[in-house]
């Protein structure tokens, strides 16, 4: 199997790869433009120009009419009176005056050629003159028209949509003075990494806490799109923080630009840009972020472009050329990357009445029902070529966890009208609790994953979201087992607190195991890390929304006092190698996830439920809230789920 640190964050999100700025090429420096380069492009210029002279411009001792205008005509006639030539009763009428015209139109082109030339000469002349920053200025004007065209040509005004109703976006202060105060101490937290982001990192992907420098990874390609400017904008929004929100704004509208060369993940770009952009439009109702909302995901169509419509891990933005992780098994795509597009790409279609983005993913549901799954499983790996499924490997952590997430989510984003995400969910859900969730021997509920044949008796930190999924998907459960769901979460959610509580810093490992006496407790070095993740605190705030018990929100202090005593830096927030080490080494990054998704989730804990009420808003897997699409509203009326 590929350790982590190899693999990209799929999934709700794989490890980072840990990758040096050796592991990629440098761009060169930008070239110069020197006067050599100039006189270059002069002489290619003239050499063109005399080229088409020589074979353009017509040859009048070689020259042949095939136009017929009515000069030319052959027409019947007997009177030779008046000029012409009588051969055979038909006239050849004005041949002379025919062929004086086309010498004069040879001699009007050999003018305008030769002035075209001495034109180009003197211009050439002109620009020599001037020095190097002027030739640049100039040039960096024309490239600033050519980009101002292009935004635009792609800043069409889209169809108005009635909004659906937005309910609790400005709310949420507790009345108790201690929960309050905890709440703020998470705004200050999220003020923290978001100012040092600012002064550090600003329009980098992520930063670098400690060497105070901007960071990007694979999943990104090679370009720097802010994303943590686009992940972070709707919690800035929900805290309160509308100054940095706007200053987040102002950069999305004049540099957030997808016509680059550059490929990136269609999982991570749907969730953190299409996801962010779409909430932040819903938050505040500010039309770019819909806009470019709708340009990204135009550049993320190419990749459905398989023998089998499920689309490839990657893209390239500018080509539309896409293919798959070399890592991932015989070629394929993986279930949580193409499982993991049904909210963004709905909202998509409500949003721009095109219906493309909703039967792109309706085509994924339709070809997965077809499917055989064994023991009722879904397999994390489906070959897009060939449409079937490859290593029998399933995992409600990484690699499969945020598809069943979706199929929920996608139920309840409907107004609980698409029943047959229900079923699907329902009946994934059955065959987990069969044949992936045990009782370990300490008497905890963990969810392990199957591999060729049996069950790996090892929980990873991605899979304790799933207590959350567990508790909100209770209510519509079959045969009544709404508490039965609702218990299995609270269980869940117990043994990634245990996850916690067992390490030195009280911040839970990459991956646990439950074999012999080791009970929650990472055994592998290249599993003791921590690198700010969400999951536990997701699932925290769920069963606090649910029950209400005291507890989710003391073990949710727990963790935030850790995070800022142990992952703290002067420069933002890092993660941390070694959860185990009482003096642990720093990984350097500070994760866009971060400032999206754990700190709204803690914030969300220590806040009054009518923030974001449950019954009016959905998160996508990356803690972006998308309203509910009620049945009144929706313009999806093409699915029957949906009638």
């Amino acid at each position: 199997m590929t350790t982590p640190a190899l693999l990209p964050l799929s999934g709700r999100r794989l490890p980072p790869l840990n990758l040096g700025a050796s592991a990629f090429p440098h761009h060169r420096a930008t070239l110069r433009l020197s006067e050599k380069f100039i006189l270059l492009l002069i002489l290619s210029a003239f050499i063109t120009l005399c080229f088409g002279a020589f074979f353009f411009l017509p040859d009048s001792s070689k020259h042949k009419r095939f136009d017929l205008g009515l000069e030319d005509v052959l027409i019947p006639h007997v009177d030779t009176s008046k000029g012409g030539k009588n051969l055979g009763g038909f006239l050849i009428h004005g041949q002379g005056h025919d062929e004086h015209r086309h010498r004069e139109e040879e001699e009007r082109l050999r003018n305008k050629i030769r002035a075209d030339h001495e034109k180009a000469l003197e211009e050439a002349k002109e620009k020599l003159k001037k020095s190097r920053d002027e030739i640049q200025a100039e040039i960096q004007t024309e490239k600033n028209k050519v980009v101002q065209e292009l935004k635009k040509k792609d800043s069409k005004p889209l169809p108005p949509v009635p909004l659906p109703n937005l309910i609790g976006i400005n709310s949420g202060e507790p009345a108790d003075p201690d929960i309050r105060e905890k709440r703020n101490k998470v705004k200050e937290m999220m003020k923290h990494a978001w100012d040092n982001y600012r002064q550090y990192g600003w329009g980098h992907n992520e930063l670098k806490p400690i060497a105070r420098k901007g960071h990007s990874t694979n999943i990104f390609g090679n370009s720097q799109m802010g994303a943590t400017i686009v992940d972070a904008l709707d919690t800035l929004y929900i805290m309160g923080l509308h100054d940095e929100f706007r200053e987040g704004q102002e950069w999305i509208d004049k540099n957030l630009d997808f016509s680059v060369n550059s490929e990136v993940s269609v999982f991570e770009v749907n969730i953190r840009f299409i996801g962010g952009l779409l909430a932040a439009y819903y938050l505040s109702g500010q039309e770019v972020f819909k806009i470019k909302a709708v340009q990204l995901a135009g550049k993320l169509l190419p990749a459905f472009n398989t023998p089998t419509g499920i689309p490839w891990a990657m893209v390239n933005l500018k080509s539309g050329v896409g293919r798959n992780w070399g890592w991932a098994s015989a070629g394929s795509s993986i279930l949580a990357e193409f499982g993991t597009l049904h909210m963004e790409f709905v909202h998509l279609s409500y949003l721009t009445g095109d219906p493309v983005y909703y039967n792109k993913v309706m085509h994924i549901r339709k070809l997965l029902q077809k499917m055989d799954r064994p023991n009722g499983l879904y397999p994390n790996y489906l070959n897009p070529r060939t449409g079937r499924w490859g290593q029998h490997h399933t995992s409600v952590g990484g690699l499969g966890d945020s598809f069943y997430e979706y199929l929920l989510k996608a139920w309840l984003m409907s107004d609980k009208m698409d029943t047959e995400a229900r079923k699907m969910y329902d009946d994934a859900i059955e065959a987990i609790e069969k044949h992936l969730i045990r009782r370990s021997n300490g008497g905890l509920t963990f969810i392990g994953e199957w591999k060729n044949g049996h069950l790996e008796r090892k929980m990873g930190h991605l899979t304790c979201f799933a207590g959350g999924m567990f508790a909100l998907g209770a209510d519509g459960s079959r045969d009544d087992k709404a508490g039965h769901y609702l218990q299995l979460g609270a269980e869940i959610a117990h043994t990634c607190h245990e996850s916690y509580d067992r390490t030195t810093l009280k911040l839970g490992p990459e991956a646990f195991k439950f074999d012999g006496g080791v009970e929650a407790v990472a055994v592998r070095q290249n599993e003791k890390y921590y690198i700010l993740r969400p999951e536990v605190i997701e699932t925290y705030w769920y069963m606090w929304r649910f029950t209400h018990d005291p507890k989710y929100r003391q073990w949710g202090w727990e963790a935030t006092q850790a995070i800022d005593k142990y992952c703290r830096v002067s420069g933002g927030f890092s993660g941390v190698k070694d959860v185990y080490s009482s003096s642990p080494t720093y990984d350097d990054v500070q994760q866009s996830f971060f400032l999206a998704e754990t700190l709204k989730y803690l914030y969300l804990l220590f806040s009054n439920d009518d923030l974001l009420p449950l019954d009016n808003w959905v998160f996508n897997t990356e803690a972006h809230p998308l309203p509910v699409l009620h049945l009144a509203n929706t313009t999806l009326s093409g699915n029957p789920a949906y009638r």
